[in-house]
């Protein structure tokens, strides 16, 4: 079984030999070490495999945003630095808050917060390992800049609830983790969370509500739940003096369509009848990023209408602001369309469509 703490350890251990006698352990005296650290471990972990199979913890997933582009954009070798760099740094900062690492994949990672006599204790150690988390981030994206490396911002999602704890796999692999539906709906709240945000549930909320500073709850729809999930924007932990770093442009999410606009222009608060053509790119709660066949002046008005296929809605009568429009070499232009004005109706309609598409729901 390939444990994390014991390579870690044993990684640290070969560092102090080849410091002290000035060269490499041998494969054989490796491999004998490894030993000794999975049977130590196995000794140390395994009443607890067996007792607590059931327990409430807070779990923290942590995801890296936009880390698909600069793996496009840039070496292999600058693209694995960066990313050893950023979760080094986090896993000290997990480890100082006495968290679990459950498991890496890829670029996110799922740790673990408890404390069995005091179970708030374990929802506070998590909201403070967050915000150290942004924290870390933000200077590291300073050292980034001086480097002329990308920028890399998390987004992070935290809940809490009771999971079931095993180990999982065969003699030929196996891996001890949390499974549950508390799992899963830390995962849907992590995946509504911007750049640089820490995202909370209302059951994480209730438990430390005098000890975090939060924005106001939004209510999001999440597939599997017939009812919406209450969520909350982490702030600032006041009685420590700590403060998220807050990022620009994060207004809220985004997701990639290839949807028809219709749209007309408005002129001194008069609609035009000419009705004008285009393809929506990207939409969010707010706007959409839309491919148009001839360029619009910035900070022209438009009203805008077009279909929601997996809502079954169509939206009419949305009236925005171009905010941007940039030539493209094809001879098309992006127009970036910020809404000023819809109704309540279509307003969720719209909502409820982007995070359907943030939880893998097909437009097709």
């Amino acid at each position: 079984m390939k444990d994390p703490v014991v390579n870690e350890t044993l990684r640290q251990i070969e560092k102090i030999v080849a410091d002290g006698v000035g060269c490499q352990v041998s494969p054989s005296v490796r491999a004998q070490m490894q030993k000794v650290l999975e049977d130590a471990l196995g000794q140390i972990t395994a009443p607890k495999i067996e007792n607590q199979l059931a327990r409430e913890v807070t779990i923290l997933l942590a995801d890296l945003r936009g880390f698909t582009p600069i793996c496009s954009a840039y070496p292999a070798s600058t693209v694995l630095a960066l990313l050893n760099r950023c979760l080094a740094r986090m896993s000290e900062i997990v480890y100082r808050h006495h968290g679990t690492i459950d498991k890496f994949m890829g670029d996110s990672m799922l740790v673990l917060f408890e404390s069995p006599g005091d179970a708030a204790e374990g929802v506070r150690r998590a909201l403070v390992c967050a915000v150290d988390m942004q924290n870390a981030m933000h200077e590291l994206n300073k050292v980034h800049k001086r480097g002329d490396y990308p920028e890399m911002f998390f987004g992070i999602g935290i809940n809490t609830g009771r999971v079931l704890s095993a180990l999982l796999g065969s003699d030929l692999y196996s891996e001890y983790t949390v499974i549950g539906d508390e799992v899963n709906l830390t995962s849907r709240i992590e995946s509504f969370s911007l750049r640089g945000q820490v995202l909370i549930s209302e059951s994480t909320y209730e438990r430390a509500r005098s000890f975090v500073s939060t924005g106001e709850p939004m209510d999001v729809f999440v597939k599997g739940r017939s009812k919406v999930v209450v969520l909350r924007e982490v702030l600032a932990i006041p009685s420590m003096g700590k403060v998220v770093p807050r990022q620009e442009s994060r207004r809220s999410p985004r997701v990639e369509v290839k949807i028809p606009l219709a749209f007309q222009m408005v002129l001194n608060d008069v609609v035009v009848p000419e009705l004008l053509g285009g393809l929506i790119l990207d939409i969010g709660y707010h706007g959409v990023l839309a491919e148009l066949a001839v360029p619009i002046a910035p900070l022209s008005e438009v009203q805008v209408s077009f279909d929601l296929p997996l809502v079954s809605k169509k939206v009419s009568s949305v009236y925005g602001r171009v905010v941007k429009m940039l030539p493209r070499a094809d001879g098309t232009y992006h127009a970036g369309i910020e809404f000023t004005s819809t109704s309540d109706e279509d307003r969720a309609a719209i909502q409820l469509f982007v995070q359907l598409l943030i939880q893998g729901a097909e437009t097709t």
